[in-house]
């Protein structure tokens, strides 16, 4: 018999990429992204400025050369590329992204097998209580998580190029979180105002957030629940990547508030969010979507599913507009016939 050579290289490609994401992750544990733009980078350097025993610094910095990650040896010494560059600390950092990933949500893929055949959530495996009530009881993580929900938007500036706010609209971010892309469409249109809606325990990193950015008179803070009513009187309402976690049923009926509560027929829904298709999918949105069976239970939806959701709430996809990360932008008006 003869063996596929190739069939089985790219068998061991996709097996092993749980271990090149541990190696990203123990790197950004360490901090060698930014022990090596100061200066330190050699074994010996790095493994006194992290503590770490020198041979394994050296191990790992020759897999996440190969990997890309770093440039250069011990001997010529270690250098920061790209990749690196975006694990710095700092604003946009993809530091706690990895971090996220590479300890809560890598012991929830430990449970996948579970999650899959269950249709269940591998998190809740295991750490016994459902995600969003983990990040309710720890402070620490539930931090690591928005920070990486913000660095992951890098779409928001395009926000307002794709769909026109000013003319004094009123824009309610729906499940805004700590105000990250309101401040950015406020501070891209002067002459529009805002309302972030979300959960009561959002409201002092958003108020913060806002009032640093935009100033506290362009926006009002609303606690509250989608699922039970929204701000009344918008003129645009945004939906950004909220709808993932919940069934049918509960997202026809936050489309069915949003349409009750816009000021008149002239009015905008503008959903910004991740979707699926069924037929020749590529990787990332397919990827996306299992993810958030094993972490939540949730799940991407296809555009022909979300719009009959929309169409129970009388609202019809005016327009589409793609943005980066495989994020779309739907632009839904509300159905006046």
């Amino acid at each position: 018999m003869t063996v596929d050579v190739q069939a089985t290289r790219d068998v061991v490609e996709i097996i092993t990429g749980g271990w090149r994401a541990q190696a990203l992750y123990t790197a950004v544990r360490l901090q060698l992204p930014d022990h090596i733009a100061a200066g330190h980078d050699t074994d010996a350097e790095l493994a006194k400025a992290t503590g770490a025993s020198e041979q394994g610094i050296h191990r790992l910095m020759r897999l996440l050369g190969a990997m890309g990650v770093f440039e250069g040896s011990d001997s010529t010494g270690y250098r920061g590329t790209r990749v690196s560059a975006t694990l710095l600390e700092g604003p946009q950092s993809l530091r706690d992204m990895c971090l996220l990933y590479g300890e809560e949500f890598y012991a929830a893929w430990g449970h996948a097998h579970q999650a899959i055949s269950t249709e269940s959530s591998g998190f809740e495996a295991a750490y016994g209580r459902p995600f969003y009530e983990y990040l309710g009881q720890d402070a620490a993580t539930a931090g690591r998580f928005q920070r990486t929900m913000n660095a992951a938007s890098m779409f928001f500036h395009q926000v307002p190029e794709i769909f026109d706010f000013s003319g004094g609209r009123t824009v309610v971010d729906v499940g805004g979180g700590g105000g990250h892309l309101l401040a950015t469409i406020l501070e891209a249109t002067p002459d529009a105002k805002g309302v972030l809606f979300d959960r009561e325990h959002m409201m002092p990193k958003a108020r913060e957030h806002l009032t640093a950015t935009v100033g506290a008179d362009r926006a009002e803070l609303v606690a509250g629940d989608m699922f039970e009513d929204v701000p009344a009187g918008g003129d645009v309402y945004i939906l950004c990547r909220v709808l993932a976690g919940w069934d049918d049923e509960a997202v026809a009926g936050v489309f069915a508030n949003c349409r009750r509560a816009m000021a008149d027929s002239s009015s905008r829904l503008l959903i910004l969010d991740r979707f699926v298709e069924d037929e020749n999918s590529t990787v990332l949105p397919a990827l996306w979507d299992l993810h958030l069976l094993v972490t939540t239970g949730g799940e991407h939806r296809t555009l022909d599913r979300i719009t009959r959701l929309l169409n129970r709430a009388g609202l019809d996809i005016a327009e589409t507009r793609d943005l980066p990360m495989e994020t779309t932008a739907l632009i839904a008006a509300p159905r006046t016939a």
